[in-house]
């Protein structure tokens, strides 16, 4: 009786190792077991970084990288994803709570931790419904620009540990640069000192020493060069460090449930959710490029939500997946999820053997490794594409970037979304509508636009590319008016529409009506079967004419030509058709060879 439950489709779902189990061996362990001890070493620097970020004491960076990234590992879809503290996730966490709360505070960490747990619930109900589609409606340019203005705010929120220039708490980024700017007579020296010579230790070794997480080394020469300062000066440097870290596995945490807690933080729910699952499925999806998975963006949606659940009880902020990270454990032999779980695993033994050495990291340091995090965010590279390529994309990554800036991050991602939403129905609901002729000057007289020629003043053929539904029929319409009047013969190439709802079926429906009652027609031209299924269930077929639906141009052509009167030829000079020369005994004029539009083939 137990088989048949191992063997349900559904099992899988709820115990996803079952889809990979059988890739483990002794050696993909080793690979997997090395691959987690790299993981769990780099973490430990951008943990605390994120934290910084975040506006969380510093050892709540390495709790968000413990437990969600085993449970992400064990219950996602990926086989290198991993989970755990974010920039960009820290970023909003930040946005949302500061203003709540003073950042650091035991009110500030409870919220957080309740904010985690309902953006796990989130994720988790659109996983199950499976609704990991959604991650699509945020474009690249969205998160390029979110994640540039982002930058940005993490460098102004580090002035004033990098320079010793105290910023009053809660300065929106211009009230920051304007006291900054209106304070620099205060700058501190030697803080200043530990900040550049920790800038320049990372900047050094991640060109020279590609291989050696700089943020370690950028970490540790910021704390020899504070102890030689504080060892030589025997006055005070204004020098203050992050402190001593807790030893102790990550503790069991409790949210606050109560509803005013609740209804404050809901508004950013969706926010943080978005662009939490935008990042995990984004990264996710190249992991799986590079290795040759099929992933599975519901799972993900499960994995990241249930990480995020669980790990709001044991005293994780808000995770989703790093691209450093998951990049590393790619590179460093990961083969399957395992990895990352060890990666969370020996994390935890690690904490306590570094808990005690924070105590000796200036906060000076951490401003310069949060500089070098801040600059390595910023891509240039498709900046530069975005605004030259296309106007559009421009506009979203502008809004996007100064949304970040002046308005608030969650607000920022939604400005976002709604103009690549909006940009996206401005373009289907113009679908290109060309109007072509013959070329007489090809041999087979394939083709081209009307343009560049004359149009028969009885026949129009007009290729639609594009969607025919709801939003644009107008447009159509309007371009058909202009070109095709109504008592003329339309022959429509349909290979370009994909899909057509009930009001593109009413549409054509209603032109050839129209059309059939002036003295002209409407042809259809090679329609693909999903648009033809509309026509037929929504009996649509009999109005147009099942006789009028054809599968080549010359086809609907020589029907046309067929059903004409002559005598609305006998007049016309035009003669651009091959069959025009059959209406009144006047030859084609034109001096090339006149062939068929579609040639046959050889046998």
């Amino acid at each position: 009786m137990g088989t048949p439950a191992l063997t349900s489709p559904s099992l899988p779902r709820w115990l996803p190792p079952l889809k990979w189990w059988h890739r483990v061996t002794p050696e993909t362990l080793k690979a997997d077991l090395i691959a987690g001890l790299t993981g769990a070493i780099v973490v430990l620097p951008q943990g605390v970084a994120f934290a910084a970020i975040a506006g969380m004491p510093p050892v709540y960076g390495l709790y968000a990288g413990m437990v969600p990234a085993i449970v992400a590992a064990l219950f996602g879809s990926s086989w290198h994803l991993v989970s755990g503290p974010t920039t960009a996730a820290s970023i909003v966490l930040f946005s949302l709570l500061s203003p709540l709360a003073e950042p650091g505070s035991e009110l500030y960490v409870r919220l957080a931790l309740t904010l985690t747990l309902m953006v796990g619930i989130t994720q988790l109900a659109l996983g199950f419904m499976r609704l990991g589609v959604l991650v699509n409606f945020i474009s690249h340019s969205v998160v390029i620009g979110f994640t540039s203005g982002a930058a940005l705010l993490i460098a102004t929120n580090q002035l004033q540990n990098f320079f010793g220039i105290p910023v009053p708490q809660g300065s929106s980024f211009i009230q920051t640069l304007n006291h900054f700017a209106r304070n620099l007579d205060t700058l501190q020296p030697w803080i200043t000192s530990v900040g550049i010579a920790t800038l320049l230790a990372g900047l050094l070794c991640r060109r020279l020493l590609p291989k050696i997480p700089y943020m370690i080394v950028a970490m540790l020469s910021g704390a020899i060069v504070a102890w030689l300062i504080e060892t030589v000066i025997h006055t005070p440097t204004g020098i203050t460090h992050v402190g001593a870290l807790s030893a102790e596995p990550p503790p069991l945490s409790l949210p606050d449930l109560s509803m005013s807690t609740l209804r404050t933080l809901a508004p950013g729910v969706i926010a943080v959710t978005l662009l939490a699952l935008t990042e995990a499925i984004s990264i996710a999806r190249a992991m799986a490029l590079r290795s040759g998975q099929n992933l599975d963006a519901d799972q993900e949606f499960i994995g990241q939500g249930l990480s995020n659940l669980i790990g709001s009880f044991f005293s994780a902020y808000v995770a989703t997946g790093s691209f450093n990270r998951s990049g590393l454990n790619y590179e460093a032999g990961a083969k399957t999820p395992l990895a990352a779980t060890f990666s969370g695993v020996i994390l935890i033994g690690l904490v306590s053997l570094i808990a005690p050495l924070a105590q000796h990291l200036p906060n000076a340091a951490m401003a310069g490794v949060l500089f070098l995090v801040a600059w390595g965010l910023i891509d240039w590279h498709h900046i530069h594409k975005t605004l030259q390529a296309s106007r559009a994309e421009a506009l979203i990554l502008i809004a996007t970037f100064l949304g970040t800036l002046f308005l608030n991050l969650e607000m920022a991602i939604l400005l976002g979304v709604l103009l690549s939403l909006g940009i996206h129905l401005a373009r289907t609901s113009h679908p290109r509508v060309s109007f072509r002729i013959p070329d007489p000057q090809h041999p087979r007289r394939r083709f081209m636009s009307a343009s560049q020629g004359t149009q028969c003043p009885r026949i129009q053929v007009a290729r639609v590319d594009g969607s025919l539904f709801f939003a644009a029929i107008g447009a159509i319409q309007k371009q058909l008016d202009l070109h095709s009047p109504v008592h003329n013969h339309l022959i429509l190439v349909a290979s370009g529409i994909n899909s057509m709802d009930l009001s593109g079926a009413e549409f054509l429906a209603q032109e050839a009506q129209k059309r059939r009652q002036a003295g002209g027609s409407l042809s259809i031209v090679r329609l693909k079967e999903i648009p033809r299924t509309s026509l037929e269930r929504g009996g649509f077929m009999p109005i147009i004419g099942t006789e009028n639906f054809y599968n080549a141009k010359l086809e609907a052509i020589q029907a046309i030509f067929h059903r004409m009167d002559p005598a609305g030829c006998t007049a016309c000079t035009h003669r651009i058709f091959r069959e025009c020369g059959t209406m009144d005994g006047i030859q084609n004029p034109s001096s090339t060879p006149v062939l068929p539009l579609h040639a046959p083939k050889a046998a």
